[in-house]
């Protein structure tokens, strides 16, 4: 039984989970996919039903794994997938969605994002997206990788539709605090923070374990995660190859850090206090 968890809203006003499940390298070792197939199900178990792809992630393999994975829960779960700038033309788009729609096993995505900017002119992939929205291929379609302006021109190519953004946010990443967060805030747009926790680096760091050790049962990992969702806004995207991950992560979502927590984080992670460019991985 799926266990309710906070949300947050697109811009047509449907719910999705704060907590999502990110697979950037979930397929990358065979021995482990096992284990990666029991955690997605046991996300969707505990209410984290966004799970994140992309046909870069080992060239369509992460897609491939997930399919496998919620075979007969399609239901279930928001699908997020993600097409290459290159492919992201008025025909390629419709093409390279068609086959990620293949390697997962479903007819339509939930939402389908342009991985980053690229060459193509942004009118010819919001016409692509909005000719497979139409088509019921997918049911939003959004960005990753966009700064302010970036933002802007894909909203002055016709872009309005745009129901989401994906960047790299986390407590040492904290660029998109200047300008993005709130611009985006101000449209109704969602951030979707990839590596949420740095790619497991952001655990170590001994004043997350402080402020973990002042909340019972509290992980590092989830002080992480509880400071990215804060300001409410964010779905954050950790990956977790196995159940156990997910075991940890999910109480991240209820976690309310304190004040005080803020200020030390503050002081170990510094805001930003001028524009930077939007950091990638």
């Amino acid at each position: 039984m799926t266990q309710a968890i906070a949300t947050i809203t697109l811009p047509d006003g449907e719910a999705i989970p704060v907590l999502g499940q990110g697979t950037w390298t979930i397929a990358d070792r065979p021995e482990r996919r096992t284990a990666a197939m029991a955690a997605l199900n046991a996300g969707l178990d505990a209410g984290l039903t966004l799970i994140d792809t992309a046909e870069m992630y080992g060239d369509g393999a992460s897609e491939e794994l997930i399919g496998a994975a919620i075979a007969g829960r399609r239901d279930a779960a928001f699908l997020v997938s993600k097409v290459y700038p290159h492919n992201a033309g008025r025909q390629s788009a419709v093409a390279a969605c068609e086959a990620s729609l293949r390697r997962l096993r479903t007819d339509r995505l939930d939402l389908y994002l342009l991985h980053w900017p690229g060459g193509i002119p942004l009118g010819e992939t919001v016409a692509a997206f909005e000719r497979l929205k139409a088509d019921g291929k997918i049911r939003h379609w959004g960005a990753s990788n966009f700064g302010v302006a970036a933002m802007e021109g894909l909203i002055a190519a016709g872009g309005t539709g745009v129901a989401a953004n994906q960047v790299l946010y986390n407590c040492g990443r904290r660029g998109i605090e200047f300008d993005l967060m709130s611009w985006q805030a101000a449209r109704g747009i969602p951030i979707m923070a990839y590596s949420p926790i740095e790619q497991g680096r952001l655990p170590r760091h001994p004043a997350l374990a402080a402020i973990a050790a002042r909340h019972p049962g509290a992980t590092a990992a989830q002080v992480a995660l509880a400071f990215t969702l804060r300001k409410g806004g964010v779905v954050a995207i950790p990956q977790m190859g196995t159940p156990a991950h997910v075991a940890e992560n999910r109480p991240a979502a209820d976690l309310v850090l304190t004040p005080g927590d803020i200020v030390a984080i503050d002081a170990a992670f510094p805001p930003p206090t001028r524009r930077r460019a939007l950091e990638m991985l």
